[in-house]
């Protein structure tokens, strides 16, 4: 007995004729033949073929083999084989992340006693004592001359990348890496810690490729070599564990359940003990920075603490936002002047070299210049707080400049500096305000603590805002006091510090989102124009999706995510959709749509109307809850039809957002995310908002198995090439 005519299989194909259609085996399922759709469709990249008549194939049951159980254990046996090589591997990180980064840092020191050979070693304030006379010229060439031979080192790695795929990611590496030795050995405004993650994090991916190839341990590997290299940068392992997973595994959250948690880890553990380890045989057990004498005097100033937080908040945002313009700007002078990159680092360091003639404290010193903000070493007088707070809008601007330059280096030194002169100029400022109060008026209560605590709290609460990195910088600052009084006030300024600058990143995405909308709804009344639309919302991705790799590379590691952007502005929608999917209407039984989903394999239903038009989705969610909601109130589900479940909550079945063919898949995605959608209807040509001629849907899996197909294909053609070429 067939089913009501209103429930149908519907599929269509971006394909051209005669794969538009088909008839199912089923005999109780209708097809529906549709025009067909003039949309982009890349032939070259998929090859149509035609689907061959299903038809039903007996399955014999399964007769117990004496055998199954053997094979059980032999699978269990190479589980726990791949588990013992993956923790193989991650020691192996640690112990080669440890030796390069106590490598790295030596070659920095060395570097630095060459170019400023007898000069003091407490840092950079040592110019405020001499005649400028007597050092302006070698202040302003050494930095400059670091910037040549970054040049220098930047092109040959440039050539490298262009020359030879085999060999540019470990000699890339290389030369990156004496590019930052020279960047901060000549004392340009950038720090270690950016470098160090990337050895950690390179070396995890040539450890995978030559001797761990399974793709479960990919990402817990990678993982392992950013906490390596954090750990050893800062010798703090514990912050490094926490650091791999807030800049790693968070933001790359893989699907794939089959990942083990445990065996992820034991491989952070592991890789960032032996890394911390070595790096303070080493390099000694000092930690990064000189934790200055400070005390807390009472809750009461508490507020005061989260008043920093949002200081440091904006202090990130303006920190942030700068170096993007400066990208930009750079990017244009570039493209549009025509200036030669290889200009650019030697004009930063030239850039930095000025800047220090009048503030030498931006000079990277290691970190004696964040000791002398924080007045932690002996017989090193302190800072005034207008100096304070001039450094930091000057830090900012010699940093942004050497990222924007070329120069190579990281951003949590710098970040650390910035956030230590914020607090002690913020904590200056408070006790001086304390102290000119009326005491007749003077209570316990507003006794503050000295502005070393606050300088501590807002290098964290800094760190966090600039990196995105919170629970990282929280602990990293708990394993350098070793002070749990610390915590109270360090966890409130840091989450509000995160939170100003989280959800200015939001605010910014809203607004990326709302172009795309508006190209959405411009889409749906006129057509013919949807693909300019969404291409140039979709070229604007990137600025707000990728801020914080601009401003830190080594917080993206985990590159995969700008490889999938890119191969998403380049796939449309009608490439990726699915071209069968369920249809019904508001007369049909909930029954009978949820056996033809199980008959299809399909988690929803797009509901039309008697012309075929849009009218809304149903989900198998849905249906189940209403299922719950019918039990209560003992109404029989077998009569239920659809439009009870949409009369019932119409914001279930309706359907706000609509995908088109020739959109891009990262506008459609950016559109799911941004409303938390699984799924979007694909729509022909529009009629009235949101309705129109369903031809596909287009789901998360639908993007994902697309982008990993399309990817694939292109390295075998890449590959391909290089086989000939040699």
């Amino acid at each position: 007995m067939a089913l009501p005519s209103a429930l149908r299989v519907f599929t269509s194909s971006p394909l051209p004729p005669p794969h538009l259609s088909r008839l199912l085996f089923s005999s109780h399922l209708h097809l529906c033949k549709i025009p067909p759709p003039s949309f982009p469709f890349n032939n070259n990249r998929f090859s149509p073929f035609p689907i061959q008549d299903e038809r039903p194939t007996f399955i014999p049951a399964a007769v117990p083999d004496s055998s199954n159980q053997t094979s059980a254990d032999s699978v269990a046996a190479d589980d726990n084989f791949n588990d013992s090589g993956a923790i193989l591997s991650a020691c192996l990180v640690g112990v080669f992340t440890g030796i390069a980064v106590v490598l790295f840092n030596n070659g920095v020191h060395e570097i630095r006693d060459f170019f400023w050979d007898g000069i003091p070693s407490r840092g950079a304030s040592w110019l405020r004592e001499k005649p400028l006379e007597s050092v302006w010229v070698r202040v302003i060439s050494v930095p400059a001359c670091g910037g040549l031979i970054v040049s220098v080192l930047n092109s040959a790695r440039n050539a490298v990348s262009e020359a030879s795929f085999s060999a540019r990611g470990a000699l890339g590496s290389v030369l990156k890496v004496l590019a930052a030795c020279f960047t901060l050995g000549t004392g340009n405004s950038l720090g270690p810690e950016g470098p160090s993650v990337e050895i950690g994090s390179t070396i995890a991916k040539e450890m995978h490729s030559s001797l761990d190839k399974n793709p479960q341990t990919k990402l817990s590997l990678l993982a392992a070599g950013s906490a390596a290299g954090f750990s050893s940068g800062f010798n703090a392992a514990v912050a490094g564990c926490f650091f791999a997973v807030e800049s790693v595994l968070w933001p790359s959250s893989p699907a794939d359940s089959s990942v083990s948690l445990t065996n992820t880890t034991s491989m952070l553990i592991l890789s960032a003990v032996i890394a911390s380890l070595i790096s303070e045989v080493g390099l000694g057990s000092e930690p990064a920075f000189k934790v200055p004498e400070y005390d807390f005097r009472s809750y009461g100033e508490l507020p005061l603490y989260l008043l920093l937080g949002i200081l440091c908040g904006l202090v990130s945002l303006a920190f942030s936002n700068l170096t993007s313009y400066f990208l930009g700007v750079v990017d244009n002078l570039n493209k549009d002047v025509g200036i030669p990159k290889p200009v650019f680092p030697v004009v930063g360091g030239l850039t930095v070299g000025v800047i220090a003639l009048a503030y030498p404290e931006i000079l990277y010193w290691g970190f004696e210049n964040v000791d002398i903000l924080l007045e932690s070493r002996p017989f090193v007088k302190g800072l005034p707080g207008d100096l304070l707070f001039q450094l930091v809008a000057v830090k900012i601007i010699a940093t942004s400049l050497c990222r924007a330059f070329g120069l190579v280096g990281g951003y949590y030194a710098p970040s650390l500096f910035i956030g230590a002169a914020t607090g002690m100029a913020y904590g200056k400022f408070i006790s001086f305000a304390i102290a000119q109060s009326d005491p007749a008026i003077h209570l316990s209560i507003l006794e503050v603590a000295s502005p070393q605590a606050y300088g501590l709290v807002g290098m964290a609460a800094t760190l966090a805002g600039v990196c995105q990195v919170p629970l990282t910088a929280v602990l990293l600052l708990f394993e350098l006091t070793q002070d749990y009084r610390i915590v109270l006030p360090l966890l409130g300024a840091v989450g509000l510090s995160s939170w100003v600058t989280s959800g200015w990143m939001k605010r910014k995405d809203i607004k990326g989102t709302k172009a795309l909308e508006d190209g959405n709804v411009s889409t749906n009344q006129q057509p013919e124009a949807s693909n300019n639309t969404t291409s140039v919302s979709s070229n604007e991705a990137p600025a707000y999706f990728n801020n914080l790799c601009e401003v830190e590379s080594s917080l993206c590691v985990d590159d995969s995510s700008i490889k999938t952007n890119d191969l998403e502005k380049r796939i449309f929608v009608s490439e990726a959709m699915r071209t069968r999917f369920v249809t019904v209407t508001m007369s049909t039984l909930l029954t009978e749509v949820v056996t033809l989903m199980l008959s299809e394999k399909q988690s929803c239903a797009v509901i039309v109307d008697n012309d075929n038009l849009l009218m809304g989705l149903l989900t198998l969610s849905d249906i189940q809850e209403f299922s719950e909601f019918t039990k209560d109130k003992s109404i029989d589900s077998k009569v239920l039809l659809v439009s009870e479940i949409c009369s019932l909550d119409n914001a279930k079945c309706k359907v706000t957002w609509t995908a088109t063919p020739t959109m891009d898949i990262l506008s459609a995605e950016m559109i799911m995310s941004k409303h938390g959608l699984n799924q979007v209807p694909v729509i022909l040509e529009h009629v009235k908002g949101c309705r129109g001629q369903p031809i596909g849907l287009l789901d998360r899996e639908c993007i994902n198995l697309t982008c990993r197909a399309v990817a694939t294909i292109e390295s075998l053609d890449f590959d391909t090439v290089k086989l000939i070429e040699k």
